[in-house]
């Protein structure tokens, strides 16, 4: 099974440890499916723990070790297509990677995203619905 899962997903992961978004990035880390990811979502990963707010709540030794772990372990999607369909075009390179990297599930927070309901493949899910969903 292949999942994106949005970059607030993956931070919130890192923010609490019993978190539904938690229990996805252990589910992954145990190899439960496969993640997919991209330079873009790893550059916005980088920009993001930048933030002073972040930085307050998420060291940056540990927002590196996340982008450590997805360089190394998630499936790299180098090529992205040209995707205008999400209600806020911040988004809509999450549906392209959805898109390209041909994922089943796309979990994330957004209500805008979530509004979709589907994306080519990947039905759009919150992450609570996704951690039921693979129980």
């Amino acid at each position: 099974m292949r999942l994106v899962l949005d970059t607030n997903v993956l931070l919130s992961a890192l923010l609490s440890s019993s978190s539904p978004p938690a229990q996805l990035f252990a589910l992954w880390r145990g190899r439960t499916f496969d993640l997919i990811t991209s330079a873009e979502q790893l550059d916005e990963i980088m920009r993001v723990t930048r933030y002073p707010k972040i930085r307050v709540r998420l060291a940056p030794a540990i927002a590196g070790r996340l982008v450590n772990q997805l360089r190394d372990l998630a499936i790299v999607v180098e090529t992205l297509p040209k995707v205008n369909r999400s209600p806020d075009p911040e988004d809509n390179h999450l549906l392209a990677l959805a898109q390209a990297g041909v994922a089943q599930f796309l979990v994330t927070g957004d209500k805008r995203l979530l509004s979709l309901k589907r994306h080519e493949s990947a039905r759009i899910l919150t992450p609570a619905a996704m951690v039921e969903l693979l129980k």
